[in-house]
């Protein structure tokens, strides 16, 4: 069986623009619900299609690498220009993939938590090692990340420009609402109530 998320319709090598990500961060996450993030290296080109993300909403949000004003080298993409990109390390080994929001100086970014394969699924697979089936190819951040050839050196990259090798198209495909899930972010520690913000959204990934 197919999943309805993974058809490829079509790629334009558009991305999408910076105004695009020049919005509420929770109005951004949920626009991003099934646009394609396209990625392209001297191994070639693949393509996924969004079906989980995460909002973080800058320095009065407790669980983001902002909250309180926190300004290091680390989080300096994040303080940036909407529509670049933010990636940090955790546990010194998975790489996550933020898109940046709203504009300089908002601190407010979206996390790109897992997706379906629409092209280039033999390069994923060998990027990813063996697994026991598709739905576990992409369901995490960092494996979202390794899929992609996501590390830090993609840090401040504009994903409104295909130069960068990494970008975000619409494809014409539309997510329905009531196929969107909306519920608190995961692995979240010490942040109080905000644990319990909705602010993860997915897509259910029902087959037809």
């Amino acid at each position: 069986m197919i999943d309805p998320l993974s058809g490829d319709l079509g790629h334009s090598d558009l991305p999408l623009g910076r105004a695009f990500y020049q919005c509420p961060t929770a109005e951004v996450a949920v626009s991003l619900l099934g646009k394609i993030v396209i990625r392209e290296t001297a191994e070639g080109r693949v393509a996924v299609r969004l079906t989980e993300v995460e909002a973080y909403l800058g320095p009065a949000d407790p669980a983001c690498h902002t909250f309180g004003g926190r300004r290091t080298p680390r989080v300096e993409s994040m303080w940036g220009e909407a529509g670049r990109a933010y990636v940090y390390l955790i546990y010194g080994m998975h790489c996550c993939l933020n898109i940046v929001t709203v504009g300089d100086g908002a601190g407010e970014a979206v996390l790109l938590r897992g997706g379906v394969v629409v092209s280039g699924g033999p390069l994923i697979r060998k990027r990813r090692g063996p697994r026991p089936s598709d739905r576990d190819l992409l369901n995490g951040p960092g494996k979202l990340c390794q899929a992609l050839a996501i590390d830090r050196a993609a840090d401040g990259g504009d994903l409104c420009s295909t130069e960068s090798g990494l970008w975000i198209e619409d494809d014409g495909y539309r997510v329905s609402v009531d196929r969107i899930s909306t519920s608190p972010r995961i692995g979240l520690r010490n942040v109080g109530d905000a644990a319990y913000w909705p602010l993860r959204f997915s897509v259910s990934m029902n087959e037809r």
